[in-house]
């Protein structure tokens, strides 16, 4: 039976979900890396989120466009879906915002994102929990899922707390030579 039929959810998610973390593991990396490309320390943050939003609307506006018109699908939009929809858009980009100035801040790509996926799954839970109570109530959770999220939390901290000091600084590029033609004509 192929994964993700009807028989049974299978195990494509998964697949899904590492192909996500792959992606958002080098976001910081390439993010930090275009920041510093821009050679503008004042707003190269700001030059690099703009680039994001465009890579943002190539793939998250164009792409499913065309996939929608491909299938023909219905373009009934639910109000409560649009609203959640662009609510969770804001939260992505002032997320990715929120990136950008840790790194204009000074904070390394290694540590930034570190305390970010370490935060982020605590929130989700809590939030999900919140929103979403188990079945069996509070006490159906099992204390490996809380042990997980505490995990989560120590390490986040212990990432602040012990982060790598920067490596040597690097030399700067010697100062372009001007030479003046003094020969007359």
């Amino acid at each position: 039976m192929a994964a993700g039929s009807s028989a049974g959810p299978g195990m494509t998610w998964l697949a899904y979900a590492l192909m996500t973390v792959v992606s958002w593991g080098l976001y910081g990396i390439f993010l930090h890396t275009g920041q510093v490309g821009m050679g503008d320390p004042v707003n190269g943050r700001y030059k690099a989120f703009l680039l994001v939003g465009v890579a943002y609307f190539i793939t998250a506006v164009l792409a499913p466009l065309a996939m929608l018109i491909f299938a023909g699908a219905s373009w009934n939009l639910p109000a409560r879906g649009v609203w959640f929809s662009l609510i969770a858009g804001i939260v992505g980009a002032a997320g990715a915002f929120g990136v950008l100035l840790a790194f204009g801040a000074k904070g390394s790509p290694a540590v930034v994102m570190s305390i970010v996926f370490a935060g982020a799954p605590v929130v989700n839970a809590a939030v999900s929990l919140w929103v979403h109570p188990p079945a069996g109530g509070w006490q159906s959770i099992r204390w490996q899922f809380m042990a997980g999220i505490l995990m989560a939390a120590v390490g986040g901290c212990l990432v602040t707390l012990y982060k790598p000091g920067p490596g040597p600084a690097k030399a700067a590029d010697p100062p372009a030579v001007v030479q003046n033609d003094t020969r007359s004509n």
